[in-house]
């Protein structure tokens, strides 16, 4: 058994839990294979890509923050990898354990004791004013924002080719479940259990107090334009990455990607066991 290992080498304390993940699987005849940047950290020389993890790792562990594990996604690519995320710290939301549980981590994998919860993903396309037309695949969200002027943009949002609303604002996100607990929550969206087959689309600092996140169903196709009173290009973000200018003629298409992200569950850890630590519930 393999397990491929990406680790973010702007944590602190990555050196520390990489070598102790890596004696962990190895105590359990587990053969870690680590991620170019991540072999790096601790001066090894035989990493690899980590889009080569679908073909020769059982699964693939990261270590960082719920950052790490969205850049991870995009590394790994649309594979059916069981990914496992290792917080350097407190308990994140995509996070299978903490970095003091490596020893419990490397045993479950080795006896298979893990389920897999599938995590949505968006396919964001943006399609410019030659009819070029180029996708990116999102696992929290994708934002279309304002850019470095300041002043508010104005955008039209459709849903299944029917107007949504014009709305003014600082932005807009359409956020997956997974999104639910990130920026979309910062901007005053719901929290989303990860089974529910919806994603959420969230304004951010509307002029307009009515203007509400709206949650809908993950068949529906969301068209986000520039209106034709908008002044100025906005920025149009993927996970917080790939920055893209939109402005009047471009216009982006958001549906449910074909490929879920299998998210490695340990026994007995849930979602609302995680809500309650992170955001403090039932504690009197």
């Amino acid at each position: 058994m393999k397990v491929g290992i990406i680790a973010n080498p702007n944590k602190s304390g990555a050196k520390k839990t990489l070598l102790e993940l890596c004696s962990s699987l190895k105590n359990e005849k587990i053969t870690p294979v680590l991620e170019n940047v991540t072999a790096s950290i601790i001066g090894a020389t035989d990493g690899v890509a980590a889009s080569t993890f679908a073909d020769t790792c059982d699964v693939v562990a990261v270590l960082g923050g719920d950052g790490t594990m969205l850049n991870a996604a995009n590394q790994i690519g649309a594979a059916d990898i069981p990914v496992a995320g290792i917080n350097i710290g407190t308990l994140g939301f995509l996070t299978t354990c903490k970095d003091d549980e490596l020893d419990v981590f490397a045993k479950a994998v080795a006896e298979k004791r893990y389920s897999l919860i599938p995590r949505m993903q968006l396919r964001a396309s943006v399609i410019r004013p030659n009819g070029e037309e180029v996708s990116f695949r999102a696992l929290n969200e994708i934002t279309l924002a304002r850019g470095q002027t300041g002043r508010l943009v104005s955008l039209d949002a459709w849903v299944d080719g029917e107007l949504l609303n014009h709305y003014r604002a600082d932005g807009l996100i359409v956020a997956t479940t997974t999104g639910s607990t990130a920026y979309s929550l910062s901007a005053g969206g719901p929290l989303i259990a990860p089974n529910a087959e919806v994603f959420v689309v969230t304004p951010i600092c509307p002029h307009s107090l009515s203007n509400r996140s709206l949650i809908i169903s993950d068949t529906s196709v969301v068209e986000l334009a520039p209106a034709k009173d908008a002044e100025c290009p906005m920025l149009f973000t993927v996970d917080g990455r790939e920055v893209v200018e939109i402005s009047h003629g471009y216009h982006i298409r958001v549906e449910r990607a074909g490929h879920a992200l299998p998210l490695l569950r340990l026994e007995g850890r849930t979602f609302y066991a995680t809500l309650r630590q992170k955001l403090g519930w039932g504690q009197n």
